[in-house]
């Protein structure tokens, strides 16, 4: 069973998934540790091997190129730079796609 380690994020850390090949960048960071994980794995910061494994099998929603995912809370925005097949998660709860806003209208 995988160690689970809570890391403090920084905005623009780039993050690779270790069980499929989703990438993200932070670009809203929570203050404090927490758990980002897709497909039920911790991901870990580009470039650093990760301890690989298999996916929770309950866990692999997807994760779409050019999406922004956050929280419910939204102290955790990400923007999807490479997408899987893994879900991703904050501390267990798995983030959502974040709405377009609309424009003003022009007169």
């Amino acid at each position: 069973m995988q160690q689970e380690v809570n890391v403090q994020l920084k905005m623009g850390q780039a993050l690779t998934s270790a069980v499929d090949d989703t990438a993200v960048i932070v670009t809203k960071a929570p203050a404090g540790d927490v758990q980002l994980t897709c497909g039920g794995v911790e991901m870990v910061p580009k470039g650093v091997q990760g301890g690989g494994g298999e996916p929770d099998p309950s866990q692999l929603g997807g994760s779409l190129l050019g999406k922004r995912y956050v929280d419910a809370g939204g102290v955790l925005e990400v923007l999807c730079t490479k997408g899987g097949r893994g879900t991703l998660a904050l501390d267990g709860v798995a983030l959502e796609v974040q709405e377009a806003k609309s424009l003003p209208a022009s007169d």
